[in-house]
């Protein structure tokens, strides 16, 4: 899997369709530890960091779209309760 740079490279829907496939893949590797047939256990853990960070991925745009949402908001808001001297 790749890095938290280069997942933030990719667009909403790549980033969605990454974190299927690798749920998938977790899917995959926890049946075949539970029949016996994986013999590096270590993929699952590396499998779930890569859930994790695709996940830390989307939360830092989430809260960069709020961030900008609120700062619109807040900027015209600020101007109005400057220009009156009043805060309410």
């Amino acid at each position: 899997m790749a890095k938290a740079a280069t997942l933030r490279t990719l667009s909403d829907d790549q980033l969605l369709d990454e974190l299927e496939s690798a749920r998938q893949e977790l899917f995959n590797l926890r049946f075949a530890f539970a029949t016996g047939q994986l013999d590096n256990s270590a993929q699952m853990s590396a499998t779930r960091r890569d859930i994790a960070r695709i996940h830390t991925v989307l939360r830092e745009r989430e809260i960069a779209a709020a961030d900008a949402l609120a700062g619109a908001s807040q900027g015209s808001a600020g101007v109005d309760t400057a220009e009156t001297g009043d805060p309410s």
